[in-house]
């Protein structure tokens, strides 16, 4: 199969109309449909269902989706590859993490590479950074078991690093600020929360059901900096990861919980042979880990 056939397949999926791709690609409209269509010949399927406006991928077609993906990827990647080896360039790894895991945990992990591979360092969530080494983009990535929790894939190799423990944050007026005592979450059933995304309220309401409680979470936040501006503001409190207690700011106190939840992190990379200066990147990130806390 050519791998025009598949550039132009992925274009018309991403775009959602032959029209769009085609301006995309600087193609007719005329020579994306006959790329296609010779696709799906040579494949015996259709690919394509063609709606009122536009198109999107058949069972078949959404099944194939991911394969082309990696194939049109590996591509650029190759030439890429040619072109550094030809200018004599280093070789860059791309290294995707959860935002919690930027804070503290990566940098220290980078810099123990100081003579190392260079990288270029993504941010996102775990499904999507899962996804991103499923494809190739990415050559490792740091993700978390937060629900839904991570799937099963025999095409990535997972390490665990660590078992981060959840904790709460106030702000620095509260009446709990001080102390070193661990909290019970039982005494906060009175206080309002703030909560960032689905994964992370699932964890919160989880541990209150278990303490005897359903938190009223009043306020949702965008990000990690956000819901850590609203506590600080004074406006509820919020349990964060372990691994961003390090880079929280001023105006924030951490208490340790009795009993936290807990998440698992991972990194994760494609089960096929790693490029050079994976395997230590991820012993650096094995290094960074045992010494986070």
């Amino acid at each position: 199969m050519a791998l025009t056939g598949w550039q132009t397949f992925v274009a018309v999926c991403d775009a959602g109309s032959l029209t769009a791709a085609a301006e995309a690609l600087g193609y007719t409209q005329s020579a994306v449909s006959r790329q296609v269509a010779a696709l799906e010949q040579e494949l015996g399927e259709q690919l394509l269902e063609r709606l009122p406006r536009g198109v999107r991928p058949t069972a078949a077609g959404a099944a194939l989706l991911p394969h082309a993906r990696l194939v049109v990827g590996e591509a650029a990647r190759g030439r890429d590859a040619v072109r550094r080896a030809r200018d004599g360039d280093p070789v860059v790894l791309t290294l995707g993490a959860v935002p919690s895991a930027t804070a503290d945990l990566v940098p220290r992990a980078l810099r123990s590479l100081a003579d190392g591979p260079l990288c270029t360092l993504r941010s996102g969530g775990s499904p999507e950074l899962h996804d991103l080494v499923l494809a190739g983009d990415l050559d490792v990535a740091v993700v978390t078991d937060y629900p839904p929790g991570l799937p099963h894939d025999r095409r990535v190799v997972r390490t665990r690093l660590l078992e981060d423990e959840m904790c709460l944050v106030v702000a620095a007026d509260h009446a709990l600020a001080r102390g070193k005592r661990r909290v019970r979450l039982a005494t906060l059933a009175e206080e309002t929360w703030v909560e960032d995304n689905p994964g992370s309220e699932r964890i919160l309401v989880q541990a209150a059901t278990r303490a005897g409680f359903e938190p009223r979470i009043r306020l949702e936040a965008g990000d990690l900096l956000g819901k850590v501006a609203l506590v600080a503001a004074g406006l509820g409190v919020a349990l964060v990861p372990g691994l961003l207690v390090p880079a929280l700011p001023a105006g924030v106190a951490v208490r340790r919980l009795v009993d936290p939840p807990t998440r698992g992190v991972h990194a994760v990379r494609r089960t096929t042979r790693p490029r050079s200066g994976v395997d230590e990147l991820v012993a650096a990130l094995v290094g960074a880990a045992s010494t986070a806390g």
